[in-house]
C-alpha cells in the first residue's frame, strides 16, 4: 500500500503552519487584503513556472465541461477562505487562527457525506468530535 497521499499531506500541513507564521509576521504593518493579493500573485507566478516547466499546461485541453465551472468555483472559495484567513490572522492569534481554520475538516466530512457519497460511520463521527473538542480546548 502505497503512503504517498500521507507524506503530502503532512508537508502540506508544515506549510500551512509556514503560512500561519509567516503571514502573522508580515501583516504587522501591512493590510491584509493587500498581503492576500501579493501572496495569491506570488502563488500563481510560482505554480504557473511549476506546471509550465514540468510541462502540465499541454494537459489545458483537460479544462472542459463541469471541470472548469467546479474548479472555478474552488478557486474563488479558496480566495475567498485566504482572505478571512488574513483577516483573522491580523487581529487574532496565530495558533488559534489556525486551530479553528483546520476545523475545515468537520465542514469537508459534511459536504463529502451530502454531495460526494461519502461513508458515514462511528469511528468518523467519534473523530469529528474529538476535533471540535480539542479546537475547543486549544482555543
Amino acid at each position: 500500500m502505497s503512503y504517498d497521499w500521507l507524506v503530502l499531506s503532512l508537508l502540506s500541513a508544515i506549510m500551512a503552519a509556514c503560512v500561519a507564521i509567516l503571514g502573522k509576521i508580515g501583516l504587522k504593518e501591512v493590510d491584509s487584503t493587500l498581503a492576500t493579493t501579493v501572496r495569491a500573485g506570488i502563488m500563481f507566478i510560482s505554480l504557473l513556472l511549476i506546471a509550465l516547466f514540468s510541462g502540465k499546461l499541454n494537459n489545458f485541453q483537460q479544462l472542459k465541461g463541469n471541470a472548469i465551472i467546479f474548479i472555478f468555483f474552488s478557486g474563488l472559495a479558496g480566495a475567498l477562505s485566504w482572505l478571512f484567513y488574513f483577516f483573522a490572522l491580523k487581529l487574532g492569534q496565530a495558533s488559534k487562527v489556525a486551530a479553528i481554520d483546520r476545523t475545515s475538516i468537520i465542514f469537508v466530512f459534511i459536504f463529502a457525506l451530502i454531495f460526494l457519497g461519502e461513508e458515514f460511520n462511528l469511528k468518523s463521527f467519534i473523530g469529528i468530535l474529538f476535533i471540535i473538542a480539542g479546537t475547543i480546548l486549544f482555543i
